[in-house]
């Protein structure tokens, strides 16, 4: 694991929770994963951060489960710092960003829901520390063949049943957000890896464009 893999992950957590603290900003309901966090702050007290941590060590211990393999407590390495950068960006936007007309809504969600994506994109292809959540996604689509998109599409109709349960933040960001993300991280996943071969010059034996093999 070199200094410039694990910036490379460190960006995209960056990323992906300026993504994740802007759809929360956006009013208009946040993510399936984010609304339960919410749900659970509003319920039981603590920090949405904080619940993104023991959220986190809950799905670590069912993908070891379903995969029948030792827990990847690594991954809640990737749940400790995205806790700490949700509570970090709430933080610094305070009253400062929250958009009061429609239109304004839709822009926040809009880029929120992009930059999420973008940024689970890049963490997973920095492979540095697994995020339990893409993990799961991972799971499902290792156990049913299903494509990515497939995948977290039904872990987050999950996530939306139990966020109920917790008053959590449901609304139609909610459901573009499951709808939309995995289509993103798809979208984006090709460009992340062309970057990274570029830029951070990752060796896996493929060879070189400039060559045109």
């Amino acid at each position: 694991m070199t200094k410039q893999r694990f910036l490379f992950y460190a960006a995209g957590i960056l990323i992906l929770t300026l993504g994740i603290a802007l759809t929360i900003q956006s009013q208009m309901g946040a993510s399936p994963f984010d609304a339960l966090l919410v749900g659970l702050y509003k319920t039981f007290g603590l920090t949405i951060g904080s619940w993104e941590i023991v959220v986190g060590l809950a799905m670590v211990l069912c993908n070891a489960y379903a995969q029948r393999q030792r827990p990847e407590y690594f991954a809640l390495l990737t749940s400790l710092i995205t806790g700490v950068s949700i509570d970090f960006w709430l933080f610094v936007m305070g009253d400062w960003i929250r958009p009061e007309t429609i239109f304004a809504q839709i822009v926040v969600l809009g880029l929120g829901t992009i930059l999420g994506g973008m940024g689970i994109a890049i963490n997973l292809q920095a492979n540095f520390a697994p995020n339990p959540m893409d993990r799961s996604m991972l799971v499902v689509r290792e156990l049913t063949g299903w494509n990515v998109a497939a995948s977290r599409a039904v872990i987050s109709l999950i996530l939306v049943f139990l966020a109920l349960l917790f008053h959590g933040p449901i609304g139609i960001g909610t459901i573009v957000n499951a709808l939309c993300t995995g289509a993103i991280i798809k979208l984006f996943m090709p460009y992340v890896a062309r970057f990274e071969q570029r830029y951070f010059k990752r060796s896996e034996g493929m060879p070189s464009q400039e060559t045109g093999v």
